[in-house]
């Protein structure tokens, strides 16, 4: 069965269907959660918040391709709650468990992660989602509910004001901002 037939399901009331496909996605929700509030125990309480949230609206979503779409909405929204409820800043030391298994420079990944969480709340959410979860442009614009060329604008801006606070290069002469980050 693919995926498209299983959230159908899932809207028509099969709450096994949606547990399948928050299981699906299970590593993309922690990982982006764990980008919001910065460590494992609330990046775990805003997924579990999200998939409850889930849970009790999945009837709403309008149209099953963009269920993914709509799902990382509603974590982004559990994400600021739960800073809301914080109130704090996000620590410097996160990293992603792949970053430290790769050897990548754990200086440069704890600048670059202090000086993403400092941008403001657009252009952050903008950042996070291209290109630390790989969206393209159009499904960033779908979640955070902007036209395209606005999240081109915020993109950019945010890697100017990024490229400002950590110097533009690092030490080993290669841009801070491509892609791949």
């Amino acid at each position: 069965m693919n995926e498209l037939s299983i959230i159908r399901k899932a809207v028509k009331g099969n709450k096994k269907c949606l547990q399948e496909l928050l299981i699906l996605h299970s590593d993309q929700l922690y990982r982006t959660a764990f980008l919001y509030v910065g460590n494992r125990e609330d990046a775990l309480d805003v997924v579990q918040e999200a998939s409850y949230k889930a849970f009790k609206s999945i009837s709403q979503l309008k149209n099953e391709k963009y269920f993914l779409t709509w799902l990382t909405r509603i974590l982004i929204h559990c994400s600021y709650e739960v800073l809301n409820k914080k109130k704090k800043e996000i620590p410097l030391d996160i990293m992603t468990e792949r970053e430290v298994d790769r050897g990548e420079g754990v200086d440069e990944s704890l600048d670059l992660l202090e000086a993403v969480n400092q941008l403001n709340e657009k252009y952050k959410d903008a950042i996070i989602l291209f290109y630390f979860q790989d969206l393209p442009i159009t499904e960033v614009a779908k979640v955070m509910n902007i036209p395209e060329n606005t999240v081109k604008t915020y993109l950019s801006r945010g890697k100017e004001k990024l490229k400002k606070s950590l110097g533009g290069m690092n030490q080993n002469g290669k841009k801070l901002i491509s892609r791949s980050i």
